[in-house]
Parts: structure tokens; C-alpha cells; sequence
């Protein structure tokens, strides 16, 4: 008989009374911020659940927030705090509005969300973190760099009154930087780490054996094979007599990607480049392609690796234009075609197929997960699978790719309930079913291919297991990058378990830096904006993405996302903002957007500023004259003023300097938004003035223009003389007549 937890917040019979649960959510209460490294399946969603009916208990009318990195997993948490917890439950995604946002953090105790939803309603202070009790962070291991943990971690701490941070993570790393990192981001003071081999953990935990098949490649992807590493060796070469690499040993694709930007710098710091540079730069572009072309072929299928090729077809870089002109390169790319359609594919295909149905003959009523890191590969899997009649259904992200249309957070729901339901056995998904996602019942897991990050291979691993002994298939082409691969995830995850358990003496640890970082934060209130005044900046919502937001939000800066028509920033009427990161700026020149949309500026407002953001501005691809020509042109041809920042923290203390100026505090005006740009030409501003009148759209506009000739002869006509005009009805003239000819009275 199961011993039931007993809890005012706890919903009866729904968790069972697990000691080594109990003590960890019991440590957490007492020892405060704090991350648990755990094994997947362990139960960490039961641990947050009982450290939420705790804070619930202890702080009436305070709130949990739940943060797990995507939509399906937002949403599992939600299902799963309703089930286990006693009090109001809901999600907050990007999918509802942020007036519906609002309310539903205000109608409810228990709230499960994105972290960039969170974001977004935090800095336009839809609500805030005071009375949040517990803010949980799900797969803590993202709260690195510029992630939303760690702007929502450092914002909760400022806010909330009575704190508590959890972290849950499998894999936090494997680097002990890192570790300490997240650690620092999210404010742990406190480290729990639990094994499955912990005597308390151990009568819970299935063991997970792991298998690795090897397969050789064929006859015909090894002569495709020996065609691409000729031609990648021919560039190697030529990039050696540049000057450019030291050996044609063949270099990874980290190697090549550093030596790309050594050249940029090399072109930013010369006033007069030479030409061996640019040659290098689209050398090192094809190297890249090639390489990637070798993944694919040696570790994917064949038809991955055409859906490439005709991608690469379709671009009109330098180096594109190289490969398609390479007899080599494209021989390998008429084989590949050739043996698509003569159905010939790589042999871990045919070996996936025979691995599958030997599972399932062994009991139909298995369920099996298949992994690959590349959409196309499930695509074509799940191909296979329907030809063998396997009942296979794919799981992949929410953003569509060429003709291969993403799939909904209510789809990805539907087919997850699919696999649950047992209208599929196999489960093929990219790494979005990697973290989180509740699919208890899978007894297989199948790598496709290894990956090279011990997170990822940890988090596939725990995919099987849960309810009893699972088995792992690794996939692996002999003498590939799938073994480098493999090895490469293995040297990691051991190297993680002894930065953990050696770094942190394996059970419970303090990193003795919560203090310090709650210092940071207060010290950053008060001294990094002396004019601590709040400013009110307008941004567009094409902005809402970048780093920006949170930037000025730091800064005290009120924040009013709009759809403006011209423009990134407006501060008053008068003065609107384009800021360019140096890249887009580059870009910019090449599409010509720079141009239009520096004319656009000067039309709309009479204060245009421009704002280039980045360290170098000729660290591009583009000569150093380019850029200087385009600076000339902005200042002289459009008189738009140019200021440089060095990154989006200078960028933000910059605008609210220009809005301290500007913005008016004791008469706070309302700012006129442009939300459309005006009308720039003489026949564009004549059809603007005509579609501003009642019932005049495009066309009618036209139509009276053409029948007039003047807007102040169709001004000055009467009803019947409108109404000559075809599409122009009594009721249309008749309001036409009130607006032109009436007299204005200011009601």
C-alpha cells in the first residue's frame, strides 16, 4: 500500500510519500536558493510541487512561478501542478494575449510560463515578482549569457518580498565554469546532487542499459564521400598558399569559423585590405559548406543531403557559385540525385528499420522514440517507417522550413496524446522532445545519430526508463564524425559527474555567493543610472526580440512597444531612432534597405538619428570604402545624424540620455506614433490626402484624381459632380461634401 503525501495544498493520493523527495524539498525550505542536479525520471516536478505547497502554506496570497523552457513543457508543468496541488493553476505562453496575461496571473496562485513570455509582460509591467514566494527554474542549465533566466532571476530578487529560487537540472554542464555560471545567474546558494545509484534513490530508479550499433558506409556514399574531401582538399590548399591556414590537415569547423573572423578583424584594422582576404573569406564559406555536406552524408540520409545540395543551389553567394562551377563537387551532387531516386540510402536506415520491427515483433505494444538532430532525417525516416507499415507519427518545433510547415503547440499536444494513446508506437522527433516533455511509457530510445553535448545525450537518455528498465540504441558509421561524436558526448559526461561530485563533494554545498550577488543588484539600482528619472521610450514591436528591451528596462525606463512605420525608436514627436547592429548595417548596404529606409526617416520626422551598435564597424564582409561611402551618404545626402555605441547596454543608456533631454517631465506630452510612413512622392502624397476621405479607398482615390485632375477641383465639386464618378454613390458624396465644405467647429 503507498504511503500518500498529507498536505493542506496537496491534492489527496497524488504523491506518493518518497523519503529522499521529502528530504530534498525539506533541505531546499531550510537552506534556501538552491539547485538540484538530478538524474531524468527522478521526480524533480514532485520536489518543486511539495517545496509549493509549503510556500503557499506559509505565505497566504503569495504566487509560484514555474519558467521551463518551451511551450509543451510550460504546459506538461500545468497538467502536472493541477493534478498534484490544491489551489488555482494555470499557463502563460506567447499565445495569449497580454491583456489576458495579466489577468490570469492575477486570478491565479500557481502559474507555469515561458521564461520569454514572463520577460515580455515584466518589462511593460503588466505585473511584477513581489508576491511571488517560489520562482522555479525548470532545465536551469539554459541560464547562461543573455537566456531570460537570468534577466528574470536578477529582477525577481529585486522585487519579490519573501524569496526562494530552485534550479532543476539533469545535466547543468560539463564544464566547471559553467556550472558555477548558471549557479551565479540564478542567485544558488545551495547545491543538492542525487545519483541513481544514492541507496535512497536506488529502489525508485530503472537502469537504462546502452547499446551502440555500427554500420560502414556503401560502395556509392563512399565514392561521394571521396568526391567531397577532394574538393574541400583543393580550397585547403589555395587557402594555404594565402597564407591563411598552416597545414590542409583537415581542420573542424570551429577551426575554420575563427579563421573567418581573424580575417574580418584583419579587414576592419587595414584601411586598404588586400584582395587575398575577401578570397580567403569566401574560400573559408565553401570549406563550410563542404563540411557540412560531409556531415550530412556521412551521419544522415541521402535525401537530407540533396535537400541541401538544393538549397545551396538556390543561393547567389561568391562561394555558392564556386561549388556549383567544381566538377568534383558537382559530380557528388549528381550522384546523390541519382541514387535518391534509385531509392539507395545510408545504411543506418535500413538498419533503424530492421531495429524497429525487431522490437516490435517482440511486443507489438512497445514504444519506441527516435532521435535526430536534423528535420529532414525524421522526415525521411518516418518515410521509411510508413513503407515498412510501422505506425510512426513525427514530434518537431513550431517554425516551418521550406515546404516542411512547423508544428503548433496545439499540434505538438495532439501528437504527443497520440503516442500516449497508442495510435503510434514510434515516436521520431528533432531535439525538442529532448527536455521535459511527459512521455512516460517509452521502453526504447534510438540516437540516430550521437550528438557531441553531453546535455542533449543525458536528456535523450532519460527519455526511457521511467516505468521500468529502459534500453538506449546509439546508431554510429564507422570512421565518421559519428564516432568523434560520440567519444567527444562521453570524455564530456564523465568529466561533468567529476566537476560535480569532485568540485562539490557530492552531497549538499554551498557556493557562498548569494550574497555577493544580491550586492550586485542592489548596487546596479543605485549607482549605474545616476539619473535614476523615468523616461518614456517607444519601441517597435520588431525590436521585442533583441536585448533592448531589458536594457532600458534596467535603467528605469518606461517601455511602450508599438507598431511604428518608420524607425526603431521615438523619443518625442520629432525625434525618431534607427539603431543597426554593425552586421545589419552591412547588410543594409548590400540590399539597399539603408537607403530607403534613411529616406524614410528624413520624410517622417525633422530630428532623424541613426544609431550603429558594435565594436568595429568595418568587421564585415564588406570593403572598409562600402561602409565609409554609406556613412557619407547618411550624413551628407540625408543629413541624418550617426552615433556609434559599443554594445546594447551603451545603446540604452544613450537613448534614455537623449529622452532625460528631450521628453518634457513637467508637461508630459502624448507622442504621436508613426505608425504608417508618409507619402513621399507628389502622386503619393495627392492619393494620401484623397484616401484620408470617408469611403475612399486605392482605387476610388484614383478614379476622382483621374476624373478631376486636381485635388482642389474635386475639393470644390459639388454632390452631382462627385457622383459622375464611377464607384462614387450618393452616400459617399454626401460625406465627401461634410468633411470638405462644412464649417469646422471645435466641439
Amino acid at each position: 500500500m503507498k504511503n500518500w503525501i498529507d498536505h493542506k495544498y496537496i491534492n489527496k493520493n497524488t504523491i506518493e510519500g518518497r523519503i529522499y523527495q521529502q528530504n530534498l524539498a525539506m533541505s531546499v525550505l531550510k537552506k534556501g536558493n538552491t539547485m538540484i542536479i538530478a538524474p531524468t525520471a527522478m521526480g524533480k516536478t514532485v520536489i518543486a510541487a511539495l517545496i509549493s505547497a509549503e510556500r503557499l502554506k506559509n505565505y497566504e496570497n503569495s504566487k509560484i512561478l514555474i519558467l521551463a523552457p518551451s511551450k509543451p513543457l510550460t504546459l506538461q508543468h500545468e497538467k502536472s501542478f493541477k493534478k498534484f496541488l490544491n489551489t488555482s493553476v494555470t499557463s502563460i505562453t506567447g499565445n495569449n494575449k497580454p491583456a489576458d496575461r495579466k489577468e490570469l496571473w492575477k486570478e491565479n496562485r500557481v502559474i507555469c510560463a515561458t521564461p520569454q513570455t514572463v520577460e515580455s509582460d515584466i518589462i511593460s509591467r503588466e505585473y511584477d515578482f513581489k508576491d511571488v514566494s517560489l520562482i522555479v527554474f525548470d532545465e536551469c542549465h539554459h541560464a547562461v549569457g543573455s537566456y531570460s533566466y537570468v534577466y528574470l532571476a536578477q529582477k525577481y530578487i529585486q522585487q519579490a518580498k519573501d524569496q526562494l529560487v530552485l534550479g532543476l537540472t539533469a545535466s547543468p554542464g560539463w564544464e566547471e565554469k559553467k556550472i558555477k555560471e548558471v549557479s551565479h545567474n540564478i542567485y544558488i546558494n545551495n547545491v543538492i546532487i542525487k545519483s541513481e545509484d544514492d541507496p535512497d534513490v536506488a529502489p525508485y530508479f530503472n537502469q537504462v542499459q546502452t547499446k551502440w550499433i555500427k554500420v560502414k558506409l556503401t560502395p556509392e556514399l563512399k565514392e561521394i564521400k571521396d568526391l567531397l574531401a577532394e574538393t574541400l582538399k583543393i580550397r585547403l590548399k589555395t587557402l594555404k598558399k594565402l597564407g591563411i591556414i598552416d597545414s590542409i590537415a583537415k581542420p573542424s569547423k570551429r577551426e575554420i569559423l575563427v579563421e573567418q573572423k581573424r580575417l574580418q578583424q584583419k579587414i576592419a584594422s587595414s584601411n586598404n585590405p588586400k584582395k587575398e582576404y575577401f578570397t580567403g573569406i569566401s574560400i573559408l564559406t565553401e570549406v563550410i559548406n563542404i563540411m557540412h555536406s560531409q556531415e550530412l552524408l556521412e551521419t544522415q540520409s541521402i535525401k537530407t543531403l540533396n535537400n541541401y545540395f538544393n538549397k545551396l543551389e538556390k543561393k547567389k553567394t561568391k562561394a555558392s557559385k564556386s561549388l556549383k562551377n567544381d566538377y568534383k563537387f558537382n559530380k557528388a551532387v549528381m550522384l546523390t540525385r541519382k541514387y535518391v531516386d534509385r531509392g539507395i540510402d545510408h545504411p543506418k536506415m535500413k538498419r533503424l528499420m530492421e531495429l524497429i520491427q525487431q522490437i516490435l515483433d517482440e511486443n507489438n505494444q512497445n514504444k519506441i522514440i527516435v532521435f535526430s538532430q536534423f528535420r529532414d532525417t525524421t522526415k525521411s525516416i518516418h518515410e521509411h517507417c510508413e513503407k515498412n507499415d510501422i505506425k510512426s507519427i513525427r514530434f518537431y518545433g513550431q517554425a516551418s522550413r521550406d515546404n516542411d510547415k512547423g508544428l503548433s503547440q496545439k499540434k505538438q499536444i495532439e501528437v504527443i496524446d497520440k503516442f500516449k494513446n497508442d495510435e503510434y508506437n514510434v515516436l521520431i522527433s528533432t531535439s525538442v522532445a529532448e527536455e521535459g516533455i511527459d512521455i512516460p511509457a517509452v521502453d526504447y530510445v534510438i540516437l540516430y545519430e550521437p550528438v557531441p553535448s553531453e546535455i542533449r545525450m543525458i536528456q535523450r537518455k532519460g527519455r526511457t526508463g521511467r516505468k521500468h528498465q529502459g534500453e538506449m540504441y546509439i546508431l554510429m558509421t564507422k570512421g565518421t564524425l559519428d564516432e568523434s561524436y560520440y567519444w567527444a558526448s562521453q570524455r564530456k559526461e564523465r568529466a561533468m559527474k567529476n566537476n560535480i561530485y569532485n568540485a562539490y563533494n557530492k552531497n549538499n554545498i554551498s557556493l557562498d555567493n548569494y550574497v555577493a550577488n544580491n550586492e550586485e543588484v542592489q548596487s546596479y539600482n543605485i549607482n549605474t543610472d545616476p539619473d535614476n528619472a523615468e523616461v518614456t521610450i517607444y519601441v517597435d514591436y520588431r525590436e521585442k526580440n533583441s536585448n533592448m528591451m531589458r536594457e532600458l528596462d534596467k535603467i528605469n525606463c518606461e517601455i511602450k512597444v508599438k507598431s511604428m512605420g518608420v524607425g526603431d525608436y521615438q523619443i518625442t514627436d520629432d525625434i525618431i531612432i534607427e539603431r543597426k547592429t554593425v552586421e545589419d548595417f552591412s547588410k543594409s548596404i548590400t540590399d539597399k534597405r539603408l537607403y530607403q529606409q534613411s529616406k524614410e526617416l528624413t520624410t517622417n520626422c525633422r530630428k532623424p538619428l541613426m544609431i550603429i551598435e558594435g565594436e568595429n564597424i568595418y568587421h564585415t564582409f564588406l570593403h572598409p570604402n562600402a561602409i565609409r561611402g554609406a556613412l557619407a551618404s547618411i550624413a551628407l545626402d540625408f543629413r541624418i545624424p550617426i552615433i556609434q555605441t559599443q554594445s546594447e547596454t551603451d545603446t540604452a543608456f544613450l537613448l534614455k540620455r537623449i529622452a532625460l533631454r528631450e521628453q518634457d517631465k513637467d508637461n508630459k506630452k502624448p507622442v504621436s506614433i508613426r505608425t504608417q510612413t508618409k507619402p513621399v512622392t507628389l502622386p503619393e502624397q495627392q492619393l494620401f490626402i484623397t484616401e484620408s476621405l470617408p469611403g475612399i479607398g486605392p482605387v476610388s482615390a484614383k478614379s476622382l484624381l483621374k476624373h478631376f485632375k486636381t485635388v482642389k477641383n474635386m475639393i470644390n465639386a459639388s454632390k452631382n459632380e462627385l457622383k459622375e464618378v464611377e464607384g462614387i454613390g450618393e452616400k459617399t458624396a454626401t460625406n465627401i461634401i461634410d468633411v470638405t465644405q462644412r464649417e469646422f467647429r471645435d466641439e
